[in-house]
């Protein structure tokens, strides 16, 4: 099969400038110009069959250099190409790609002696890229959006110069293979090899919805018969372009692992040397003297009213980090694994493969709300999974019985059940306490008798859902069958360290297995399916370090540790290794862990994912992608709550944000309300023994959850959000606003602090239109309903009057119609 392909991309042609007359080539021109190009047509990973050079994109010799001018249609720029091309090329040329390269040759357009395939471009509504494919390695050449603005980059792709092979460092020498690639409308392949030694190099750019970001991955093939050890590959390098005079802020957003800090959400002008990295990694561990892990994304905006941008992130729970730097008129930004400590080096056996983190990039307007917008539903649409979507309850209402501690048993359970269906709340979640030990994960027969499957079919006869919190690569001392003991020689294996003869587990935390080694990963896939079945489960919640972070082992498929500079840090029962292979550790059982829940969604499609990981530390990108929702913070407090929720929720689907409700002093029914409402933003999981409530408290919360399940949860499932008030410090008021463009209804949530005198604020609101009018409806009757021009909502705000501190209040916002009505 042929097809005809050359210097055919539409934006391409119409910014081509003639260097003789200094108007543009006409459109048509370019596209009379026509090749010969194969067609690849050979099916991707995402499952459509392409090739390049085919009518989306187009492969060609040359490099051609487009420059940003609007599109001509000059008659003597015409006639001056057409008479050279027919005059002089055509009856000397017989290769039609060569008559194009010389034709842009003689333009001044292409660069002869650099043989390269591109600008290829990739779009969807949001963001259109350009790409250049050269000899030696790819670029992204051009980002552009439809309110950002054209971002030029100056920086190649870094492919590694240098690979080890039999304990010798070899250099690596890539060279493109056109007739590998393919590229369509959403998606761009890009391959290169290298013969010694041979590896094949896969570039590959997707946009995977019509709106959002565009992913980036990068996969090396071992095709030679000997292991090859290949140093760190970046997962996304770019320099923008950016004059010296013009004003960038820089905003991200740390983790709320533990306790949020004091400030959570960062906004930092770029200013010239600006330098900047942040880390992130499935433990979030405090280390002294650096600052706290970040959600694994980054927004970069202009300091005007536009504050258009862009913005980058991973979608990857290991090891990563983002660098950030501006110098000498361009803003550069590395995204991948973190190469320290180093030097990182990961093993590639003959046949397989090492892909990169994968990354994404998109553009924006609007500020950091403007992003978060963008950025949330796209998470909700790429990432998420659509089976947990599609069902109506999500994010459900959640009776958590952590309230009663490790002291829960099956008649406190059932209990629990009786008054969770009483509330109109829709799941019953068993947390830790139920098992035998740490490591041995069966239920504890003093306390559950008759196993879990009665607190499950309990649970279902009532109309709940039921789930378990589990750390399920712990081992610790139990020598009940079926136990992980750190004694068995297997599992000795397995543990990152070798552990003291007095060594003791913790209540619920033991030694963490290396997920990575595949033996242990068939033995954990099936004890997790076990669990599932046994328990007649309908959510399954992971805590503690389930994902190893450095090992000592050499036999292990990581990197063996430089031991000269390795250190073991003890952190009660869990000791944590510090060493040179730490991020192709994580690397390693951070695949295996994805795999293991890849393979449970596909045996059970309705199952729920709680990522905990000692409550918000494994809040990430890659997590979205295999969990259903997060624990954000290990402190539940009012505070704490909307503090965490108020950051996440620049980065995730407020769906997936879980809070719990803990118990917490309450003198005041208007306090009481306070408490619940904080963690009612997002998903909410009441951890407090509700059979203590008073009778005015249980009607209070049965209320609240009816109208949460009603009015908030469409809002939490598809509203666009705003954060309409600095981040809570719970002395001043905050709030967050919902905004349902396609219902023309929304939600403010309002929280007033400490100060006494305090007692009115004006939000000043988002989303709405200026020329429409907007009934206000306040849920709990603190002022009048009343109907509002969008102009004043959106310039002078909406005031809101509270009588007592730490109260709170819900106003509903419904559109009414134009203001010329």
């Amino acid at each position: 099969m042929r097809d005809t392909a050359v210097c055919r991309d539409s934006d391409l042609a119409t910014r081509m400038n003639s260097p003789r007359t200094g108007v543009e080539a006409p459109h048509d021109f370019f596209e009379a110009l026509t090749v010969p190009a194969t067609a690849v047509g050979s099916p991707d990973r995402y499952g459509t069959k392409s090739a390049m050079g085919n009518n989306d994109t187009t492969a060609y010799s040359g490099n051609c250099r487009p420059n940003r001018h609007d599109r001509s249609s000059d008659i003597a720029w015409l006639t001056v190409l057409a008479t050279i091309y027919h005059e002089f090329i055509v009856p000397r040329v017989f290769n039609a790609k060569a008559s194009v390269l010389l034709l842009c040759t003689l333009a001044g357009l292409c660069d002869a002696g650099a043989a390269s395939t591109g600008p290829v471009t990739l779009s969807n509504e949001s963001i259109r890229l350009s790409f250049i494919a050269g000899r030696h390695a790819p670029r992204v050449d051009m980002v552009r959006g439809q309110t950002s603005g054209d971002l030029q980059n100056e920086s190649d792709e870094e492919l590694p110069s240098t690979a080890e092979v039999d304990g010798r460092t070899v250099a690596v020498n890539w060279e493109l293979k056109p007739e590998l690639g393919r590229s369509t409308k959403r998606q761009i392949t890009l391959v290169y090899e290298s013969s010694q030694p041979h590896l094949r190099l896969t570039w590959i750019w997707v946009c995977r919805a019509q709106f959002g970001a565009a992913e980036h991955s990068i996969t090396v093939e071992n095709l030679s018969d000997r292991e090859v050890w290949l140093p760190m590959i970046d997962s996304l390098r770019l320099k923008f372009r950016y004059p010296a005079d013009r004003t960038l802020d820089h905003f991200y957003v740390e983790k709320g692992a533990d306790t949020p800090s004091s400030q959570g959400t960062h906004r930092e002008t770029i200013a010239e040397g600006y330098r900047w990295t942040g880390k992130s990694s499935t433990y979030a561990f405090p280390i002294p003297g650096e600052s706290r892990e970040i959600i694994p994304a980054e927004f970069v905006f202009g300091h005007d009213a536009r504050q258009a941008g862009w913005y980058a992130g991973l979608e990857f729970s290991g090891r990563t980090r983002i660098h950030l730097e501006r110098s000498s008129g361009s803003v550069a930004t590395v995204l991948g694994l973190n190469p320290d400590p180093g030097p990182f080096r990961t093993r590639v056996e003959p046949g397989s493969s090492f892909a990169t983190p994968t990354a994404f990039l998109g553009v924006f307007s609007g500020g950091a709300d403007g992003a978060a917008n963008q950025l949330r539903p796209w998470v909700r649409t790429v990432l998420g999974n659509p089976h947990t979507w599609n069902d109506p309850q999500y994010p459900l209402t959640v009776n958590n019985s952590w309230g009663s501690g490790m002291q829960v048993d099956e008649q406190l359970a059932l209990r629990m059940i009786s008054d969770a269906e009483e509330l109109g709340l829709e799941m019953f979640h068993l947390d830790a306490g139920w098992f035998r030990a740490v490591g041995d994960w069966y239920p504890d027969a003093k306390k559950f008798p008759h196993g879990l499957a009665l607190i499950a079919e309990a649970a279902h006869k009532q109309g709940l859902r039921f789930g378990i919190w589990v750390d399920w690569t712990q081992a610790a001392l139990s020598t009940e069958p079926g136990a992980l003991n750190v004694d068995d020689p297997k599992v000795k294996d397995w543990l990152l360290t070798d552990l003291p003869a007095d060594w003791k587990p913790e209540e619920f935390k033991g030694q963490t297995a290396d997920l990575g080694v595949p033996a242990a990963r068939d033995y954990f896939a099936h004890e997790v399916k076990r669990m599932v079945e046994d328990y007649h489960l309908d959510m399954l919640e992971h805590d503690g370090y389930l994902v190893a972070q450095g090992c000592i082992r050499e036999d292990h498929p990581h990197a063996p540790p430089n031991r000269s500079t390795m250190r073991i840090v003890h952190d009660g029962a869990t000791d944590f290794v510090i060493a040179s292979n730490s991020t192709d550790v994580s690397y390693h059982a951070v695949r295996a862990y994805y795999s293991v829940y890849e393979q449970t969604r596909r045996e059970h499609p309705g199952l729920l994912f709680e990522i905990c990981n000692d409550g918000g530390r494994m809040v990430d990108f890659g997590s979205a992608a295999h969990g259903d929702y997060f624990s954000i913070t290990d402190t539940y407090d009012p505070l704490s709550n909307r503090r965490a929720f108020y950051d996440t929720s620049f980065m995730l689907p407020a769906a997936m944000l879980e809070s719990y409700v803990e118990k917490w002093p309450t003198p005041r029914a208007e306090t009481f309300l306070y408490m619940l409402r904080s963690g009612m933003m997002g998903w909410v999981s009441i951890m407090t023994d509700t059979n203590a409530w008073s009778p005015e408290q249980h009607d209070a919360a049965r209320k609240a959850i009816a109208l949460y399940k009603e009015k908030l949860r469409p809002f939490i499932r598809d509203a666009e959000l705003y954060h309409v008030s600095p981040r809570p410090d719970g002395v001043h008021w905050d709030g967050i606003e919902y905004w349902d463009e396609a219902r023309r209804r929304g939600v403010v949530y309002a929280f007033r602090g400490t100060v006494s005198n305090e007692e009115r604020h004006v939000f000043t609101l988002s989303g709405l239109d200026s020329a429409k009018f907007y009934k206000v409806h306040f849920q709990d009757g603190t002022a009048p309903d009343a109907q509002v021009a969008g102009r004043l909502l959106v310039q002078q705000g909406l005031e809101v009057h509270l009588e007592h501190p730490l109260s709170s209040e819900l106003i509903f916002l419904e559109e009414a119609g134009s203001a010329l009505n």
